[in-house]
């Protein structure tokens, strides 16, 4: 998955896709160049707004535009959640979407249709968010400002440490935590009153990490980390100066501020946290999943209609354990194959973190062999392959942040590595090819390098992201490297993963589902132990994220299959692939009618 922090801003602001808002010239081609002599004008003045809209986005949420590869906000942390700042955005929103109305698109060429199309459904689809508190569920153990911070202080994250500017920025924002975290612990309290808090698990889970930001002096403070790694060529004046500069703003504010929020959640959040899993316990909490729902998904797709899709895919992809089970040695029942891999120690070979690494690096190298046999459109920025950091190791899951606009930082593909000796083998090359060559890099990276209005260069939705890496996922039986046949069924059991993320997530906002009841589904399911836990705690924390990916992978199969059937001998899945990334990140409404114009265009 991507790592991106705007999961929590307005249940994503780049929003879901309302089906009745793209131009009705969507599903046909569009004119060429606009034919009125007023249309340069409407191009302006849709330009224009799309960069007033990204500024009031970046400024609300300017974590997300760092996340995003934009580092022009760096010095920013943002008051999202502050319920006057709240109001201000949605009435900010309202204007934006009231002068788009005016804006004519017929008088648009093809692609201001589509800046206009997808910037009319991010407008309103963050509208539906009103009447939903989420500022009143500030963090939790997913994703919470202080910890994204503390990742940061390396300097080898989304935000970059290593100019004096730089330096100046990253403490400037830490500067800023104490006033951010104030007004967390007041909007907790108002969750307490209100009955909108987190369950107690979550708590649990989250409660470490702040205890973990906790220290004795600033200097062993994980905010203090870039004093540390000073560099030489800095001026002894400089050097002096953001030394003082940390130390002060640590020590007086941003300690203090820190325990405060850990004995506030250790002694009044934590008890009054909920007993219950689901959004659906929550006030309106129904309506507000399926605003999730919307959002991540792109679709109308009803919660029951995405568990049942859920559950035909998990006994589709387990049908297939029959088979392979028998290659690995293993003759019970099929749905059993993943538990029982996870019991040989032979699918754990490592030792070390760096025997990991190589693996991914040794896999990195045979894909620029194989990829251009597939692809003719491939980002110019390069990938890096780290590990993460150890503060957020427990809870994070093996993501990729895209490369800086500006070319000063590739995309990077962050393993987590909690133990190398639990480490399996037999997933690290599907998981390469979603979260690094062809998923996530090819896709992100593009869109950095695309000529595009930075609401789209740096925003996007979750079910083509996230729908394009599982799908790239696939690409790897065509190149051969799923011959193992326990490489296979670690491909598999990943998608079997995706699968059953639309069972449990659905389960437990609509239908439910308690977290134990989620876990025992996901051990049986996919053989997990520890992992089941962590999974189904993300899905509490972050409801309805996790069903992007597999409705977005099936969208992007079934546009192939569809045009390989039309076009027969004439079908290339180089251009197929081409005509997928070559616009960036679209709604699937949006993607299918692309393809279907390229399919009638190829079939002439």
């Amino acid at each position: 998955m991507t790592h991106r922090s705007t999961a929590a801003a307005l249940g994503t602001l780049a929003a879901a896709l309302a089906l009745a808002c793209a131009p009705a010239s969507a599903s046909k081609p569009a004119a060429v160049a606009p034919a009125h002599a007023g249309a340069a004008a409407e191009q302006q003045l849709l330009r224009a707004l799309a960069d007033e809209y990204y500024q009031a986005l970046a400024h609300f949420e300017p974590i997300g535009a760092t996340e995003n590869g934009d580092n022009r906000f760096d010095a920013e942390l943002g008051m999202s959640i502050a319920p006057a700042v709240r109001a201000k955005q949605f009435a900010l929103l309202r204007q934006f979407a009231k002068r788009l109305e005016a804006i004519k698109p017929a008088r648009l060429s093809e692609a201001e249709r589509s800046n206009y199309a997808i910037l009319h459904y991010e407008l309103h689809s963050a509208l539906t968010f009103e009447p939903f508190p989420e500022h009143l569920l500030p963090l939790n153990q997913m994703d919470s400002v202080p910890v994204i911070l503390a990742n940061y202080a390396g300097g080898e994250a989304s935000q970059p440490i290593g100019t004096v500017k730089e330096y100046e920025a990253y403490l400037s924002r830490v500067g800023q935590l104490p006033a951010w975290i104030d007004q967390a612990i007041a909007n907790m309290r108002e969750g307490m009153r209100r009955g909108i808090v987190l369950p107690k698990a979550l708590v649990n889970s989250t409660l470490p990490q702040f205890q973990k930001l906790l220290s004795a002096t600033p200097e062993t403070s994980v905010y203090y980390t870039p004093v540390s790694k000073l560099p030489a060529a800095f001026s002894a004046a400089d050097k002096e100066r953001l030394t003082q500069s940390y130390r002060v703003v640590i020590e007086a504010k941003v300690m203090p501020a820190l325990a405060r929020l850990a004995a506030f959640i250790e002694t009044d959040y934590l008890p009054a946290s909920r007993a219950s899993s689901g959004w659906s316990a929550l006030p309106g909490g129904r309506a507000w999943y399926q605003a999730r729902v919307a959002s991540q998904t792109t679709t109308t797709l009803q919660p029951e209609q995405i568990h049942a899709i859920g559950l035909k895919e998990v006994a589709r992809i387990q049908a297939q354990f029959a088979v392979l089970g028998p290659q690995l040695g293993y003759h019970g029942p099929a749905a059993g194959l993943p538990l029982w891999m996870s019991g040989q120690q032979k699918f754990y070979p490592f030792q070390t973190e760096q025997e990991v690494l190589d693996v991914y690096r040794k896999l990195n190298v045979l894909l620029d062999s194989k990829l251009p046999a597939l692809f003719t459109l491939v980002p110019k920025a390069p990938l890096d392959l780290r590990l993460e950091p150890e503060l957020s190791r427990a809870t994070a899951a093996d993501h990729y942040t895209s490369p800086a606009a500006d070319g000063s930082r590739p995309g990077v593909f962050w393993s987590v590595v909690n133990d190398p000796k639990q480490y399996g083998n037999s997933g690290m090359t599907t998981l390469f090819l979603h979260e690094g060559k062809p998923g996530h890099h090819f896709h992100l990276a593009l869109v950095q390098e695309m000529n595009l209005p930075d609401f789209r260069k740096f925003g996007g939705n979750n079910a083509f992201t996230e729908g394009w890496a599982l799908y790239a996922e696939t690409l790897g039986k065509e190149m051969g490297l799923f011959e193992n046949p326990a490489d296979y069924v670690g491909h598999l059991n990943d998608e079997l993963l995706r699968a059953s993320r639309l069972v449990v997530d659905t389960g437990l906002h609509t239908q439910g589902w308690t977290r134990e009841q989620s876990i025992a589904y996901m051990r049986d399911t996919l053989g997990y132990d520890a992992a089941a836990r962590s999974e189904t705690e993300r899905y509490m924390a972050w409801p309805a994220q996790a069903l992007g990916y597999k409705i977005g992978a099936l969208k992007i199969i079934e546009l192939r299959q569809r045009a390989t059937a039309a076009l027969g001998d004439k079908f290339s899945l180089q251009k197929f692939h081409e005509v997928v990334l070559s616009d960036g990140t679209l709604p699937l409404k949006l993607l299918e009618a692309k393809v279907d114009r390229w399919i009638a265009a190829a079939r002439r």
